[in-house]
């Protein structure tokens, strides 16, 4: 038996969310109130270990932190979450990464000071680590410099042990969407983007479409041209629910709707906690309809406090709202 459920490859930051009010800074020393300001778990891979645990997985964190309190905030909360974090470095020369979200009804603007976040190494990694989960989850490629260089040994070896891998690319800062990720994808079982970033990677992937300026491809266009190139392709789209492309032979297109009637508070990490919900039910056996249902609950459900932790489900309300959007019975675990 597997040692790990999931080990997580990926930024372990903290977040600070600022929020109510006017945020939007006005320069020229002006100074403005707002109602909220919360320091939660961050980064993509943190918040997707927290959400993978919740959900009763077995979750281990591979990242570093700082010598400072965002540091010892992130590997104190995680492991009170659940998630094993023997295996986060910490190293004191540099700060632990932090994004200040500031947050509006409609949007919100992610401000990040990289820290630690690219100095993770392949060297870092134990290879026995990777071999010892049923499945490797690598978070913010585009954020993780340190690895490119290493990476694709590393996956090749989980792959070589028996373990399925996934990657969420998240934003590339410089719009490159490449960075080695391209030579990724025959190593991939799922790549996990949102709208944006399908159509990014698509681009770098086979070019951009035929037509006029301005033009991008649909997310099932986008979806499409990534699972030509190896992984399933699943697509989050927020309130149009999420897709999923599946490579030939036997490739199929699948799609779920957004659960309804769910009143946002705030969206920050709920890509990362669909991450979640879609690879629990992906290593319990579910088909790959059901595995979107679960990602889209997971991802609504995070929504309804501030933080990308503090609301995420557990297993018996997942599957419950999974099953109800479904409209039917789910599978027994």
């Amino acid at each position: 038996m597997a040692q790990f459920d999931i080990v997580v490859v990926g930024d372990c930051n903290a977040d600070l969310l600022v929020s109510g009010g006017d945020v939007v800074p006005a320069f020229g020393q002006a100074e403005q109130l707002v109602e909220a300001a919360d320091l939660t778990i961050g980064g993509s891979g943190g918040i997707f270990a927290a959400g993978a645990a919740r959900l009763g997985l077995r979750v281990a964190m591979i990242g570093v932190l700082g010598d400072d309190v965002f540091g010892r905030f992130m590997r104190e909360s995680l492991t009170a979450r659940g998630v094993d974090m023997s295996a986060v470095r910490t190293d004191p020369r540099l700060p632990t990464g932090l994004s200040v979200n500031l947050i509006r009804e409609d949007d919100r603007a992610i401000i990040t000071n990289p820290g630690t976040i690219p100095e993770l190494r392949s060297a870092d990694i134990d290879p026995d680590l990777l071999a010892s989960a049923r499945h490797v989850h690598v978070s913010s490629y585009f954020l993780q410099s340190g690895l490119w260089k290493g990476l694709p040994a590393l996956l090749r070896g989980a792959r070589d042990a028996g373990a399925t891998v996934s990657l969420d690319p998240n934003w590339d800062p410089a719009e490159t969407w490449d960075q080695g990720l391209t030579g990724l994808y025959g190593l991939l079982d799922v790549v996990l983007p949102n709208e944006a970033e399908a159509a990014g990677l698509a681009r770098a992937a086979a070019g951009p479409p035929v037509s006029g300026p301005g033009v991008r491809r649909t997310p099932v266009e986008a979806a499409l041209v990534l699972a030509s190139a190896g992984p399933a392709a699943v697509v989050k789209r927020g309130a149009e629910g999420a897709i999923a492309a599946y490579p030939l032979p036997g490739g199929q297109l699948y799609r779920v709707p957004a659960v309804p009637g769910t009143s946002p508070v705030d969206a920050v990490g709920a890509g990362d906690s669909f991450d979640a919900g879609f690879l629990a039910a992906t290593l319990w056996g579910w088909d790959p309809r059901q595995s979107l249902a679960l990602g889209s609950a997971c991802g609504a459900l995070s929504t309804r406090a501030a933080g990308g932790t503090a609301a995420q489900p557990g297993r018996d309300e997942a599957v419950a709202a999974a099953a109800s959007l479904l409209g039917e019975a789910l599978p027994e675990r």
